[in-house]
């Protein structure tokens, strides 16, 4: 039952349904009308329909869900009974759930609701503690939900409302057999949620597994970067990336920048090297801990650093305003993860940058990201192109030395500065079973080199 992206929008919060109490909060953040997903989500919610809902990063999905998730808890004024929950909100990443958070506690400050945030990282007492009264709203990651489940210190046999937050990255983590096991032991009768900025097939097959007749939103085609996003990419060498980053970054015109790399390892080098070229950055990547992420995190958002370095398992966790640059270092392996990467700037209606650097390595990678999109990005700098390897004629493969060689056969073994073969060299590393040099030697064995075989061979002539 899709729903078209003009004729539903309304103009108001005030014409969405929701409570006083939070129309309040929502006007004192100062927001008076709804962006496109919020417009449709939130009736939707409040009506009961289950919902599949594709909407570019960055238009206001979190308090598309969270405000009639507090609107239900508003109405519903029974007590959560010990160990259980009433809403349950997925999430793949420890920012996000931090992120999904502070919405609750910000547009729900004028009533009561209680919450619980369940991730990894850091120590599950304080979290057991929280769920042993029975909590209104769980924000959870996968794989510790699990956890608590294991060891009875939540059940979701009550969880009325079950959310799955940024959908198709928890399918690019593995934490879709996880998801299935916990969407099983929540009722049937459950109202379910998918909101994502793509739908890859594999997300469409567990929407359909698990949402009965949902109603389908696509506030934006699915994949399309918003458009406010000046584009372009910057071709370069691999070994030339930093100094490039270096001088980009430089720039009077970068007030705040995200730079994304592929791995833990290269966020860590990219900012030292920054730190070193005097930028003042911080790294987020999944190898700190969450103390130390959230102290990077609250000092790129405080100005104190300018710089900040995350892999893709950050890239949706971070909802901060002002961030006018984000870099693609290193292009995603994955291309979806590209929207999601560039959709950390231009939030909140205003306009950003995004820049790839592209060595000839990462042209098929660009090339996917083009087509996924829709969009030839511009090319700065086209006077530097680094040249494409060439391409070999023919079915010509390139010689492996390390390619395995067929059962029995022996390699040719070359002497490095005649090209002979090794068994004519005299020494202990020729090759076993060589054949003897013109001059009639053959190298000795260990045994023949030893001294039981000498005084074996004098004691014979002597006898």
């Amino acid at each position: 039952m899709p729903i078209g992206n003009e004729s539903h929008i309304l103009k108001q919060f005030s014409e969405l349904g929701l409570a006083e109490p939070i129309l309040r909060a929502v006007s004192g953040e100062g927001y008076t009308n709804p962006t496109p997903i919020q417009a449709e989500v939130v009736p939707a919610m409040l009506a009961g329909h289950d919902i599949v809902g594709i909407a570019q990063t960055g238009t206001g999905k979190t308090a598309a869900f969270v405000l009639p998730l507090l609107n239900a808890v508003l109405t519903d004024k029974r007590r959560a009974d010990p160990k259980t929950c009433k809403a349950l909100i997925l999430v793949p990443t420890r920012e996000l759930a931090k992120q999904v958070s502070d919405s609750i506690r910000t547009y729900g400050r004028h009533m009561r609701v209680s919450q619980a945030i369940v991730v990894g990282g850091v120590k599950p007492s304080p979290q057991v503690r929280a769920l042993a009264q029975g909590v209104d709203i769980v924000i959870a990651t996968p794989g510790r939900l699990e956890d608590h489940m294991r060891s009875g210190a939540i059940r979701l046999d009550r969880t009325g409302v079950a959310v799955l937050d940024e959908a198709d990255q928890m399918l690019d983590l593995g934490f879709i057999p996880a998801i299935r096991r916990i969407l099983a032991k929540v009722p049937a009768t459950r109202q379910t949620v998918l909101l994502s900025a793509t739908m890859p097939k594999a997300i469409r097959a567990l929407a359909s597994d698990f949402l009965s007749s949902p109603v389908e939103i696509a506030v934006t085609p699915a994949s399309k970067p918003i458009e406010k996003i000046d584009q372009s990419v910057r071709f370069v060498n691999a070994g030339a990336k930093r100094d490039m980053l270096a001088s980009v970054l430089g720039g009077a015109e970068v007030e705040r920048a995200i730079v994304f790399t592929r791995t833990k390892h290269g966020a860590d080098k990219v900012c030292r090297f920054l730190e070193n070229a005097g930028l003042r950055s911080a790294a987020l990547h999944g190898n700190k801990s969450q103390g130390q992420r959230e102290k990077a995190l609250g000092a790129f958002r405080d100005g104190k650093v300018k710089v900040l370095v995350a892999t893709d398992i950050a890239a949706r966790g971070i909802d901060i305003d002002g961030v006018s640059h984000v870099v693609n270092y290193e292009l995603p392996n994955v291309p979806e993860a590209y929207v999601h990467r560039i959709g950390r700037t231009a939030r909140a209606g205003a306009s950003g940058v995004a820049i790839a650097f592209c060595d000839s390595s990462e042209r098929p990678l660009l090339r996917d990201i083009e087509r996924l999109t829709g969009q030839k990005l511009e090319v700065v700098g086209e006077d530097n192109l680094p040249a494409e390897e060439p391409k070999r004629a023919g079915n010509a493969q390139p010689r492996n030395r390390n390619r395995r060689r067929k059962w029995g056969a022996k390699p040719e073994i070359r002497n490095g500065e005649t090209g002979a073969p090794r068994g004519e060299q005299r020494g202990r590393h020729s090759a076993e079973g060589a054949p003897r040099s013109p001059g009639g030697f053959k190298p000795k064995s260990r045994w023949q080199r030893s001294k039981r075989f000498a005084n074996k061979g004098r004691a014979a002539t002597s006898a």
